[in-house]
């Protein structure tokens, strides 16, 4: 099969070609039909996330259609369309597991990042973290919602029920997390790279009440904000935004070092929190919503075989939406 293969930090994925894995106890071989390119894997490629299994095949967003079956497995069947999304495997027994917060495992293990992922022609994947993919997506159009999506609306829950929200790095998951707050009647109020004009209309056309520059300050005081952006200087100017009692939730994998700030905008119990990883109860719930918002995802189609020049115009913040590798062997 053919593969894009990390090897090295600071070196171009090299498309190759890889003996076709074979399924494992409990394990789908799956046909990919499309990966997102997410913010996660420029973290992995650029070394910023430190401990992947080398070599790797990234990706960690995928579509496809179930190809072959492992022993043991009774979920899917050959021919079903499933996601993988990047929790790939927890241990199932240790407290965090047990107490519902398998998103905090200590032994889990990460598609694209621990596991080789979707980067390629075919994947496998533990059954029991695959995902029915809702018949209203196309392939290209599901892949964002295995991550831009659900890390999106695990953010927007532990953001609360407040009525003003705002959002920090208008990308791929704040596209989709936009769409989920306005249908329940939240204002969005968006917050992109200063002097971003297209970034700043892309929001407005997504219904926000207000897009400026991260720089700035909204009208009104927020409720709860999310910061999508990897930039630890966002989370005091979004403490400066919130009312009181407000809430800034870090949605990334991976943020550059928080400054120092003065306890005055932490103060009138405001609070910050991160978001780790996703639970497939977080699936099912968001899978299950999607179609009904109807969230609709932007994405910007790349064949397997680009996908440095994906990484390239997602680092340099030039796509708008989520960029998606397509393998043009299989159909979308």
């Amino acid at each position: 099969m053919r593969a894009m293969l990390f090897e090295k930090v600071g070196a171009p994925l090299r498309e190759t070609e890889l003996p076709m894995p074979a399924p494992g106890p409990d394990q789908l071989i799956i046909r990919v039909h499309a990966c997102a390119v997410c913010r996660t894997d420029l973290h992995v490629v650029d070394g910023e996330l430190t401990e992947p299994k080398l070599p790797l095949i990234p990706g960690h967003e995928i579509v496809g259609t179930v190809a072959g079956l492992g022993d043991g497995v009774n979920r899917f069947k050959v021919g079903d369309r499933v996601g993988v999304p990047w929790l790939g495997w927890t241990c199932g027994i240790c407290s965090y597991c047990k107490n519902g917060q398998e998103n905090l495992c200590d032994e889990a293990k990460f598609t694209g990042y621990t596991l080789d992922g979707g980067y390629a022609e075919y994947a496998v994947a533990d059954q029991h973290f695959c995902l029915s993919i809702p018949d209203f997506y196309s392939d290209a159009e599901a892949a964002p919602l295995l991550c831009a999506g659900l890390i999106g609306y695990r953010s927007l829950v532990k953001a609360g029920n407040g009525k003003r929200l705002g959002i920090y790095g208008f990308g791929a998951a704040a596209h989709i997390v936009a769409q989920v707050a306005k249908y329940q009647r939240r204002e969005i109020y968006a917050f992109t790279r200063p002097g971003d004009d297209e970034a700043k209309k892309f929001a407005m056309n997504l219904g926000a009440e207000w897009a400026g520059g991260s720089n700035e300050l909204p009208p009104v005081k927020l409720d709860a904000a999310i910061i999508f952006a990897p930039a630890g200087e966002l989370v005091p100017q979004a403490l400066k935004a919130l009312g009181k009692g407000g809430t800034v939730v870090c949605g990334g994998i991976h943020m550059s070092d928080i400054p120092s700030f003065p306890y005055s905008i932490l103060w009138e119990e405001r609070s910050i929190c991160s978001v780790a990883n996703l639970t497939r109860r977080d699936a099912e719930k968001f899978m299950a919503l999607a179609p009904k918002v109807p969230v609709r995802t932007e994405v910007e189609i790349f064949p397997l075989e680009e996908a440095n020049e994906a990484l390239h115009r997602l680092r340099a913040g030039k796509i708008q939406g989520a960029a998606v590798l397509v393998n043009a062997r299989a159909s979308l």
